[in-house]
């Protein structure tokens, strides 16, 4: 049988502040754990190098503004790079699977990029997927995040691509950040159904979140087929972890790794450094690797302090009715749009907010209301920098696999961006695997 890949970059040398719960020492723990049980001297497990993104792989799911350098640095790209780098082994075939153990995170991380928010500046996992479908021309892929916050980012993203299933587990957004992740966000008009939301009530223990996994999430991944399973691995679902409010314990953490089955896991939040990351990171080793974990117990663990609330198993069997029926309407919902559909782009303006660099960012977007791809995306952003520079720029996306006459109105799209108010105009185009910037003054254009 083969091995399970681990790759760790904990990226020491990084940190928001010296005193950040996304500092440096998050992962130190872990590591001492993870060698000193000798679990990398197993035959089950094989270790990987750090690997580097490039620039490009960033530009396939990114406009940074003004430019990807000036919003990252050397340690966004290992922790990206190293993702890929266990995507390949995973892919090619050189392990079963794989997880990498890297930081900085990166599932709040959206489309455009003006700053960090939620201590995101890129976002690895959709960095991933873009880069396994251009090599290797996989095409369905599900990501399933079972980090305590809502992986916004990821469900932004992916919001328009019927071709990516987003399912996310989390913590109710009514009482914990960014307040998004609610049973009604389901997808965008042409890609209904894909995004799968599930908000938990704070304190849900291993018995409630495993449930929604047996009842909801495993039914729904067996009906999608996807030719990847990604684990956007949060582990501050975990009882001691000091943002957030839940029951989840290094046992259920490893038992839904083993249902779940994830063919690559990235790690992303957890911020109980020395009493829960250890234990959750080796449940998982364990779990992706087949090694019994029937053991593995916090020290502190105490199991008549965590039972389900009462009335919570009530919530989630609607919640799985609510969202198996959206799942499951979503070819003929995405049909009656279109049919109903009267102008050719649908329009949606956003506000959002970076809670880490207090930036505030206004957007307009269009989506090409196309019967025979996903349709290509125009953005409008502007945003308020630190510096006290104000960018409005904008930004052409060209879909995966787009159709001949989206390719060519999203060119069209592009040279129209050049000629408006916009400081920078970016074009996004995934069918081709091509990516420019232009300075809209100076007519200088980088290509990558």
């Amino acid at each position: 049988m083969k091995p399970t890949g681990v790759l760790f970059f904990p990226a020491f040398d990084w940190a928001i502040t010296p005193t950040h719960p996304e500092r440096e020492e998050r992962l130190l723990y872990t590591r001492d754990q993870i060698f000193e049980e000798g679990i990398m001297d197993l035959p089950q497990i094989r270790e990987y190098q750090p690997g580097l993104a490039t620039l490009k792989d960033i530009a396939r799911v990114h406009f940074c503004v003004p430019d990807i350098e000036s919003q990252i640095t050397e340690a966004h790209l290992v922790s990206a790079g190293s993702a890929l780098r266990m995507a390949d082994a995973v892919v090619t075939g050189e392990v079963k699977n794989g997880f990498a153990i890297v930081r900085p995170p990166g599932h709040h991380s959206m489309t455009v990029v003006h700053g960090n928010r939620g201590f995101c500046n890129i976002n690895n996992e959709a960095i991933m997927i873009e880069y396994l479908r251009h090599k290797y021309g996989l095409k369905r892929i599900a990501i399933v995040d079972t980090d305590v916050h809502h992986g916004d980012g990821t469900q932004e993203i992916f919001w328009d691509d019927p071709d990516v299933l987003f399912i996310s587990f989390h913590q109710d957004g009514r009482t914990l950040y960014p307040g998004s992740g609610f049973v009604e966000e389901n997808g965008g008009p042409l890609a209904y159904g894909t995004t799968i939301n599930i908000p938990l009530s704070p304190r849900t223990t291993d018995e409630g979140i495993l449930f929604v996994l047996d009842n909801l999430v495993m039914p729904i991944l067996e009906e999608f087929k996807p030719d990847l399973v990604v684990n956007s691995a949060g582990q501050d679902n975990h009882y001691s972890d000091p943002l957030a409010n839940m029951c989840f314990t290094a046992q259920g953490y490893a038992r839904l790794n083993q249902r779940l089955k994830p063919d690559i896991a990235v790690l992303e939040g957890g911020y109980s450094v020395e009493s829960a990351l250890p234990y959750i990171n080796m449940g998982l080793i364990m779990a992706m690797a087949g090694i019994d974990f029937s053991n593995l117990k916090e020290p502190d663990f105490t199991p008549h302090k965590y039972k389900e609330p009462g009335g919570n198993r009530e919530i989630l069997q609607r919640i799985v009715d609510t969202q198996l029926r959206v799942f499951r309407e979503r070819e003929e919902k995405v049909a009656q749009t279109l049919a109903k559909q009267e102008r050719p782009f649908r329009m949606e303006m956003r506000n959002i907010f970076y809670d880490t660099d207090y930036i505030h960012e206004q957007q307009r977007v269009e989506l090409r209301m196309c019967p025979q791809c996903a349709g290509f995306k125009t953005i409008v952003s502007s945003a308020q920098h630190p510096s006290g520079k104000t960018y409005t720029v904008g930004c052409v996306s060209i879909p995966f696999q787009a159709c001949p006459n989206c390719q060519a109105e999203g060119q069209e799209a592009y040279q129209t961006l050049q000629n408006g108010n916009n400081e920078l105009a970016y074009l996004q185009n995934k069918a081709g695997d091509e990516y420019r910037v232009i300075d809209t003054r100076t007519k200088q254009e980088t290509r990558l």
